[in-house]
C-alpha cells in the first residue's frame, strides 16, 4: 500500500511539472496580446479563486484573529515578491526568451536558494549544491551561445535571472511562514495579492483592452486555473507521500517540459550547443538536490 501511495504522489508530482512547464508555452502566447502586469494580474486572480472550492473542502477550520493576522502578514510579504518575481519572468518572455530557454534559465532558483540560505541565514550548504551550481552556470553559457559561439544575453535573458533570484527569495519566504499558517489560505492570499499589485501596475503602465483579454483567454485560463489551481492541489497532494529531495528532482523536469512544449507547440528552434546547456543545467540541479536536507544535516 505504501508504494502504490508512493507511485500515486510521483505522478501527482510529475503531472505537476508538465503543468507548469507547459505554462512557458502559455506566457509566451500571452505576450503577444497583454502586457505583462495584465497578464500576471489576471491569472493570478483566476488562480486565486480557482482555490476557493479547494479550501471549501480541504481547510474548513475556524481560525482566529491572530491567525487571520498573521494569514495578512504572510501574503502581503509573499504575494510582493510573487510579484516581483512573475513580473520579471513575464517581461523576459515578452521580450522576446523563447518559452523553453525561458524554463531552464527560470529553472536555476532551484541551485540559488541553498546558496541564499547560506549567504542569508549561514545555513550549511552540501558539497554537492556548490558542484551543481557550476554546471548550471556552464550550462546557463552554453544557452546563450549563437551559432557562432558569441555569448548573447539581452535583457530579456537578465530579466529571467533576476527572477530566478526571486524565485529563490520567495521559496525561503514560503519556508519562513508556511508552517505556521493554513497553507492553501496563505498561497490564496499571496496569490491575491500579487494579482491586485500586478493590476495597479496595469491600470498605470499599460492599456487593457477587452479585445485583447479575449485573444489571450487560454493562455490566461491555462496560467490561472491549471497553473496555480491544478498543479498546486498536485503539488500538495503529491507532497504529503513523497520525499522532499525526490519531490525536488521530479519538479526540475518542470525545465524540459517547457523545452518539448516550445517544440511542439510553437515549433522553436534552438542550437545544438543550448540544448547542452540545458542539459547541464538539469544536471546541475538534480545533483543539487542529493546532498542531504540542511536540516537532516
Amino acid at each position: 500500500m505504501k508504494n502504490i501511495r508512493q507511485i500515486r504522489a510521483t505522478l501527482l508530482l510529475l503531472l505537476t511539472a508538465v503543468i507548469w512547464g507547459l505554462a512557458f508555452v502559455a506566457q509566451e502566447v500571452g505576450a503577444e496580446y497583454l502586457g505583462t502586469f495584465s497578464f500576471n494580474g489576471i491569472r493570478f486572480l483566476l488562480g486565486a479563486a480557482s482555490l476557493v472550492p479547494v479550501i471549501l473542502l480541504f481547510e474548513r477550520e475556524h481560525m482566529n484573529r491572530s491567525a487571520w493576522k498573521k494569514l495578512l502578514g504572510g501574503s502581503c510579504v509573499a504575494g510582493t515578491v510573487l510579484f516581483l518575481a512573475s513580473a520579471l519572468q513575464q517581461y523576459g518572455v515578452q521580450l522576446g526568451t523563447p518559452a523553453g530557454k525561458a524554463g531552464f534559465i527560470t529553472g536555476l532558483y532551484t541551485v540559488i536558494v541553498p546558496v541564499l540560505s547560506l549567504l542569508l541565514f549561514h545555513k550549511k550548504t552540501h558539497a554537492l549544491v556548490w558542484a551543481g551550481a557550476v554546471l548550471a552556470v556552464a550550462g546557463l553559457l552554453l544557452l546563450n551561445l549563437d551559432e557562432r559561439f558569441n555569448l548573447v544575453i539581452g535583457a530579456g535573458e537578465c530579466c529571467l535571472i533576476g527572477g530566478a533570484v526571486m524565485w529563490a527569495v520567495h521559496i525561503l519566504v514560503v519556508d519562513r511562514f508556511v508552517t505556521s499558517l493554513s497553507p492553501l489560505k496563505f498561497s490564496m492570499g499571496q496569490f491575491i495579492v500579487c494579482g491586485v499589485e500586478s493590476m495597479i501596475g496595469a491600470f498605470l503602465w499599460e492599456n487593457i483592452t477587452l479585445p485583447a483579454v479575449q485573444m489571450a483567454a487560454v493562455p490566461l485560463l491555462y496560467g490561472g486555473l491549471m497553473s496555480v489551481g491544478v498543479a498546486y492541489t498536485c503539488q500538495a497532494l503529491g507532497q504529503k507521500d513523497s520525499d522532499p529531495t525526490v519531490a525536488a528532482i521530479v519538479f526540475s523536469m518542470e525545465s524540459v517540459f517547457s523545452v518539448i512544449g516550445g517544440v511542439l507547440i510553437l515549433h522553436a528552434h534552438m542550437a545544438w550547443q543550448a540544448y547542452a546547456g540545458c542539459g547541464l543545467i538539469l544536471a546541475g540541479i538534480i545533483i543539487a538536490q542529493i546532498g542531504p536536507n540542511p536540516k537532516e544535516a
